[in-house]
């Protein structure tokens, strides 16, 4: 069953593109674009933070130890 799915679910993008005008395929690229830069954004401030919060954490214990 998961087979027959997995099948129909990969045909499902295609054929909709097939069934959509130019315009309608520009817009959807341009959407799924946008999204995918926003989590692409939100991980690098992510990673960012983390990086942030170790180098502010190292800074007081050297603090702490002068």
């Amino acid at each position: 069953m998961t087979e027959i799915a997995r099948m129909f679910g990969r045909q499902g993008g295609k054929a909709s593109a097939r069934n959509m005008t130019p315009e309608q395929r520009s817009a959807h690229a341009k959407k799924t674009s946008l999204a995918a830069a926003e989590v692409r954004t939100a991980k690098r401030l992510a990673r960012e933070g983390v990086k942030r919060d170790r180098q502010a954490a190292k800074r007081k214990r050297s603090e702490l130890a002068t």
